[in-house]
């Protein structure tokens, strides 16, 4: 592991966290084909600090918002959405964690759930109707959605934004939700990778290698973020899923 890998790694790790074409399936697919082995789980936790802190960088002010006005009922309804859509991902992550980790060795699996990917974002083009107002019912859809997206090839915020749209919620609204949403779920895959890492034999990856990760994450993920953010706005949303199609099928015919 060198200082170019790292770099690739935390490029991918950056800007596939937030489009919606699988971070998991292309961190599985690069390390296939480029033959990059992970030393533990190590720097898989320094990417996702990474990528945590672009999201809340991008996001700053609204999160700024709503702690300073946690007394008003607005705010208290929004986090009770959030933690409300937080819960499916815990259960599933706590209860089916081994065979979760078990289906990333699965390259077959991640061109499977691309194509899914794909074939939702695509769908996605024929929503028409986006005046609905967010609640605790389609906040709980939402979590759900994320839940399931920790199947490796299916994208977190692709499944979420999709499910948004899907019911009838606009565009910035599911968006802004959606990556609040992912506060706690990359917070949360985090601190579950790190308690992995108590008690084993890890290897100690050197400062250089700890800065490049996390600098490469955290700037490729603040960019990818807000261009997604303005591609929703003008309605190419599902042209991401036409790309998830041409890499399942690619990885199905060379895998």
């Amino acid at each position: 592991m060198n200082l170019f890998d790292v770099i690739i790694l935390g490029v991918l790790q950056g800007l596939t966290e937030f489009l919606p074409i699988s971070s998991s399936a292309h961190l599985v697919i690069s390390q296939y084909l480029l033959g990059i082995q992970i030393p533990g789980n190590a720097l898989e936790v320094i990417l996702h600090v990474g990528t945590l802190f672009s999201v809340v960088a991008v996001f700053r002010k609204d999160i700024i918002s709503l702690l300073s006005t946690l007394k008003e009922s607005e705010t208290q309804k929004y986090i009770f959405y959030i933690i409300i859509g937080t819960l499916p991902a815990v259960v599933v992550g706590l209860l089916f964690k081994e065979k979760i980790e078990s289906a990333f060795d699965s390259v077959t699996l991640v061109a499977v759930m691309l194509l899914a990917t794909g074939v939702i974002l695509i769908l996605t083009k024929w929503v028409k109707n986006r005046k609905k107002e967010l609640n605790s019912g389609n906040g709980l859809l939402i979590g759900m959605a994320q839940a399931l997206a920790i199947i490796p090839g299916l994208s977190r915020s692709g499944l979420t934004i999709s499910m948004g749209l899907f019911l009838g919620i606009p565009a910035e609204v599911v968006a802004r939700f959606s990556f609040l949403l992912a506060i706690p779920a990359i917070a949360g895959a985090g601190l579950l990778t790190t308690l992995d890492l108590i008690g084993t034999d890890v290897t100690i990856l050197s400062i250089p290698l700890v800065l490049t990760g996390f600098i490469s994450s955290f700037i490729v993920g603040w960019v990818a973020l807000k261009w997604l953010i303005g591609l929703l706005k003008t309605g190419k949303f599902h042209w991401f899923g036409v790309y998830c199609v041409g890499v399942g099928i690619l990885i199905w015919i060379v895998k």
